[in-house]
């Protein structure tokens, strides 16, 4: 998977935030993390829903394609609450929140409804453990 996420970091910073294969067309972002147990840096493509009201904001869904357990990127965002994401051509620093209840519900509901991959993952999980869904705030 590291040599994968690699490929395609590579061609969204090749092509201006645009990538092919199964992401093709689907909104990407570069999420910057720091293993908080190892201090590494790591950088994680992500789909990512963006706020209908507010250009700020945008949501990303630590689904792990469906495994039972969160990905580590998730826990590694939380531990630090900011972070930098790539976005297009843009790099800027963003606030890590993480969304519950019924702003958690809907946001994933039209994440699935735009991409049903994530409808699939949904349905993997179901009676172990609730997708988190993350609020990255522009603030920089």
């Amino acid at each position: 998977m590291v040599d994968y996420n690699a490929g395609v970091v590579e061609e969204f910073r090749a092509n201006e935030g645009r990538v092919s294969g199964p992401f093709e067309g689907a909104p990407m972002v570069l999420v910057h993390h720091r293993g908080r147990k190892s201090g590494v840096q790591r950088v994680v493509p992500l789909m990512y829903l963006p706020d209908d009201d507010d250009p700020d904001v945008i949501y990303i869904f630590a689904s792990k394609a469906g495994a039972p357990t969160n990905p580590e990127w998730y826990y590694n965002l939380l531990a630090a609450g900011t972070t930098e994401v790539e976005r297009g051509t843009q790099r800027y620093a963003v606030s890590v929140d993480e969304i519950t209840g019924d702003r958690r519900d809907l946001a994933y509901a039209e994440q699935a409804q735009r991409y049903p991959g994530f409808a699939e993952y949904a349905q993997k999980t179901e009676g172990v453990r609730t997708i988190p869904v993350l609020a990255l705030r522009r603030t920089g």
